[in-house]
């Protein structure tokens, strides 16, 4: 059932894993051309956080925490499992696998190869801090609007 918690939940996600994003976009070579990266994990973690952290609203902010934490990891490894399995189908189509696990062989490494852009203090400060503000700010909204 939509509430206000879980649409301020999902938009708190949303802006995080856009931002974050960015933050990775800046850091990477000018050859690598991005797309509509940011806004495709915008769209992924809105799902996850009104999924994820909208249903553990009202718990109290020892569970808030713990649900904006938890929501920001689904949404990085579902972002991660996104973004590789497209660059593995890329390079599918290009003909670059001789078998389908190589194929899979290619997602893994296209996924730990992204998640290593991830290991930077900044970014990992930033997914901390808006973690707990989504978790906290979700609770909060749970209060004044049910």
């Amino acid at each position: 059932m939509p509430t206000a918690p879980k649409l301020v939940a999902g938009l708190l996600l949303a802006l995080l894993a856009y931002a974050v994003t960015q933050l990775v976009v800046a850091d990477l070579p000018d050859s690598v051309v991005v797309g509509l990266v940011a806004e495709v994990n915008a769209v992924l973690a809105f799902i996850v956080g009104w999924r994820v952290i909208g249903r553990g609203i009202g718990r109290g902010s020892a569970a808030a925490i713990t649900n904006g934490i938890t929501g920001t990891a689904v949404a990085t490894i579902l972002c991660l499992g996104v973004q590789a399995t497209d660059a593995m189908v890329e390079e599918s189509l290009k003909k670059k696998y001789s078998s389908v696990f190589e194929a899979i062989d290619g997602g893994i490494a296209f996924f730990l190869e992204y998640g290593s852009y991830l290991l930077v203090p900044q970014t990992l400060g930033l997914m901390a801090l808006g973690a707990v503000i989504a978790g906290v700010a979700a609770e909060v909204a749970s209060h004044y609007w049910r």
